[in-house]
């Protein structure tokens, strides 16, 4: 029998204010004070720089990013440069773990989830071991990165359901040149709503995951829950 799991959906947010409370929530949950929590968004354009990113994979310097409207964001997940916005389905789920080793299978699981979500639209996709995420061949169509800190995941993934493909004139997305990047509207060549790929995903998340979503929903415009005890930064 599937477990109930926590669902927000924040519609379409600014990368800052969800930044915080994925942290707030990340704390809470790792402290046993909240139940295991998914999020799902829709970004106003940002970038952001993991832990191993490198300067030179920023296209652009930060002032012409921050004049053009795009946001920049230096986070803890691992990886290098990832871009986020408009038409990508942004998932963060915020999982207590009981062993390190579950890190891997976590990982796997989002993958799973995604090419049996890319399935359903008739898109053939996989994983690559070297480079985590989704892709069409060479194309990268969602990308992954965690963070996992006192044994809690927090980032995750986002999947290009009908971004504008040229970001990658802003970056080099996840560092790796050798690819490039597509999106389920792209492949289909048709109109594909984030709505429409939001729930495909979801539904395909549930059955890899085994759990049943209780989803709660925050109006466009009205303010992001404030945890009790938001941290700058998890521990």
């Amino acid at each position: 029998m599937a477990t109930r799991a926590r669902l927000i959906d924040l519609g379409r947010r600014r990368y800052g204010p969800v930044l915080a409370l994925q942290r707030a929530l990340h704390a809470a949950v790792a402290e046993g004070r909240e139940p295991d929590t998914w999020l799902v968004v829709e970004h106003e354009p940002v970038v952001t720089l993991g832990r191993n990113a490198k300067e030179t994979n920023l296209l652009l310097p930060r002032a012409l990013l921050d004049a053009r409207g795009v946001d920049v964001a230096e986070i803890e997940r691992g990886g290098d440069v990832t871009y986020h916005g408009p038409g990508q389905v942004v998932v963060y789920p915020i999982r207590r773990l009981a062993r390190f080793r579950e890190v891997v299978p976590l990982v796997a699981s989002l993958e799973t989830a995604v090419t049996g979500a890319l399935h359903r639209f008739g898109i053939e996709a996989q994983p690559r071991s070297e480079h985590r995420g989704v892709y069409v061949g060479d194309d990268a169509i969602c990308a992954i990165g965690l963070a996992i800190k006192r044994m809690t995941s927090l980032h995750g993934l986002a999947l290009n359901a009908c971004p504008a493909l040229d970001y990658d004139r802003l970056i080099t997305p996840c560092g790796t040149p050798q690819f490039g990047i597509t999106s389920i509207a792209a492949q289909l060549g048709r109109d594909v709503s984030w709505t429409e790929a939001r729930d495909v995903l979801l539904d395909s998340l549930e059955g890899a995951f085994d759990v049943d979503f209780i989803r709660e929903e925050i109006a466009p415009g009205a303010p992001l829950p404030s945890p009790a005890n938001p941290v700058p930064e998890p521990a």
